[in-house]
């Protein structure tokens, strides 16, 4: 297994059209433009349609990362999407994508780590690939949060939004791909970023519906600490198993969620600001689409080159974190 290496060939995304904006949210909650920026750093987010789903945003960056990789759906071996807004109880999600893009071939499974999911899918696909099971396999994080939000509360319906971002995983060039990960959680603490109701503990009801226990609860004050606390520990550690320093460090792909956790993380590492990739003002918390988002956006950009090393560092529901650090194996294309 060590003598195989895992990267990304191909990267996709894709957010909704509509935007709404932080005056737009004034109109319907006490909260303001100046109010939301200040502590979060979001000037707007994307709000899918309500005839669309996770899985037709995740169709879309699914079929913008296959093209990108230049390969067939049917070459596809494993698709594993990393969602808390599946479209149903069951089936998966994946396995809809896996039938609207015509990956026959393909497994397919659903992961729910919050926010971490992404992280959480690219670790299982590289372990799937290193076993030598399969060979390509598609990694999407996608969420339309709009649809579990309360829009009455401004606490939590001025931070979230809705994407989609994917990437396929293939054998790359020795030493380049994925050099190290860290996952981990800390159950103790779930109760502080949950969806109450729907589940096997509190199924649907009359008086779930009523008392609003389908929407997302969170006690801001604990998430931020913390996601500050782990995210400078996961991202140290995770360097440290890759060999490298923090001056090693070419960009940093945090999990958007405030902008005052992302400068408190590169604080931490001593990260100047055109290291770290950062779209949170443009499209909020879409949890686990966040970093292939972001990702999708700087490759395009051509701001990642062949050889640089990339950070991605997230946390979310669980409580969970995940941490990963690639060296890009893709050659630039202008070059």
């Amino acid at each position: 297994m060590k003598d195989i290496y895992v990267g990304i060939s191909g990267v996709g995304s894709y957010v909704p059209e509509k935007v709404v904006t932080n005056n737009d949210l004034s109109k319907i909650v006490e909260t303001s433009d100046e109010w939301i920026i200040e502590r979060t750093g979001i000037h707007e987010r994307r709000i899918a349609s309500d005839n669309m789903a996770t899985s037709d945003m995740a169709t879309i960056a699914a079929k913008n990362a296959l093209e990108d990789a230049n390969i067939k759906s049917k070459d596809i071996d494993l698709i594993i999407v990393a969602t808390v807004t599946s479209d149903h109880a069951f089936p998966s999600t994946a396995c809809i994508i896996q039938k609207n893009i015509g990956a026959v071939n393909a497994a397919a499974f659903d992961i729910n780590v919050g926010c971490s999911g992404f992280v959480y899918g690219l670790s299982i696909g590289e372990s799937f690939i290193k076993s030598g099971m399969y060979k390509k396999v598609l990694v999407i994080g996608a969420e339309t949060l709009s649809k579990i939000v309360d829009w009455g509360d401004r606490n939590t319906c001025v931070l979230f939004g809705d994407g989609a971002g994917a990437c396929v995983l293939e054998k790359c060039e020795e030493g380049f791909g994925i050099l190290s990960i860290e996952l981990g959680s800390d159950g103790n603490n779930g109760e502080v970023l949950t969806q109450p109701a729907g589940g096997s503990r509190i199924p649907a009801s009359i008086d779930t519906i009523e008392n609003k226990l389908h929407f997302i609860k969170m006690d801001g004050k604990e998430v931020f600490k913390f996601a500050v606390r782990v995210m400078e520990k996961t991202s140290i550690n995770t360097l440290k198993k890759a060999n490298l320093e923090l001056n090693d460090l070419d960009f940093l792909i945090p999990h958007q969620a405030n902008m005052r956790i992302i400068d408190a993380a590169a604080k931490k590492l001593k990260l100047e600001k055109d290291k770290i990739c950062v779209n949170l003002n443009k499209y909020g918390n879409m949890s686990s689409a966040s970093i292939p988002v972001a990702l999708n956006e700087a490759v395009k950009d051509n701001r990642i080159k062949k050889g640089d090393n990339i950070l991605l560092v997230a946390f979310g529901a669980g409580l969970t974190w995940a941490s990963m650090v690639i060296r890009w194996s893709r050659r630039d294309e202008n070059v």
